[in-house]
């Protein structure tokens, strides 16, 4: 019987390293710059099923990025997890991180072409092109609010604490596909000012957008790997990530 707990307490163990070894590279190219993503496909592999696009944060891919692919495969969706930076340009520390995520959102035009090229990937791998949503956190949930401002061919984006900003030099367009914000109501880095422009410029869009807060959530709240000290500004909590992965699954069925 002992043996037996044991053996069941190790499967439970690796059950997120098996899911994450699901997941197949795939390299494709911008150019001459190659880039390496990863792609994950349902349980039964019927071709034109819906599929979710994942944009890492701002240290690239990542595990969580993986997980989350696989755990979506597993509901039945194609899962893509693009890779923005490329191969041999990805960070090693938070300070390039933010040297290197800065530079695509202020070059909007770049991210949203590398957001593309992945969208492209993700499609070509089986997902129905006209059944896709496209999510991403922190700097990718950025980038997924980027998709929907260059009205990709995509039916929603979701944000997890995402960066709200606009590229100040593009025009404000009507924006087709729907979108989700999920947005720690004590994040430190969106100030008022860019929340209450970010929401001018849906309504400007004339969007259809939702933002959800989540109480005592700070950046990063849906990664395990930030710790749990809000006064740092980034942070895990649990009820946040728990209740916002809820509020996608739910985004997802009403839009795909």
């Amino acid at each position: 019987m002992k043996n037996k707990f044991i053996l069941i307490l190790l499967f439970a163990m690796f059950i997120p390293k098996i899911s994450i070894a699901q997941l197949k590279p795939v390299d494709y190219l911008d150019g001459t710059q190659k880039l390496s993503g990863f792609v994950s496909k349902p349980t039964k592999y019927i071709k034109n099923k819906p599929g979710i696009l994942i944009l890492p944060a701002w240290m690239g891919i990542d595990d969580h990025a993986k997980e989350s692919a696989a755990e979506l495969s597993k509901l039945g969706y194609y899962t893509y997890v693009a890779d923005i930076y490329g191969v041999g340009n990805r960070p090693t520390n938070f300070s390039e991180a933010g040297q290197k995520a800065g530079y695509f959102k202020k070059n909007s035009k770049e991210y949203q072409k590398r957001i593309q090229l992945a969208l492209d990937q993700l499609i070509a791998q089986g997902a129905n092109p006209e059944e896709i949503v496209v999510m991403g956190y922190c700097f990718g949930g950025t980038g997924a609010i980027e998709a929907a401002r260059s009205n990709m061919k995509v039916k929603g984006v979701v944000s997890f604490h995402g960066g709200l900003a606009r590229d100040e030099t593009q025009s404000i367009d009507s924006i087709f596909p729907r979108i989700l914000v999920l947005h720690g109501a004590d994040d430190p880095y969106e100030s008022e000012t860019e929340i209450k422009a970010f929401q001018n410029e849906m309504r400007t869009a004339k969007a259809d957008w939702e933002m959800v807060y989540y109480a005592n959530a700070v950046h990063s709240f849906t990664d395990k790997g930030a710790g749990t000290d809000n006064t740092k500004g980034a942070a895990y909590n649990e009820k946040a990530e728990k209740r916002s992965w809820k509020a996608m699954l739910q985004f997802l069925k009403e839009v795909l």
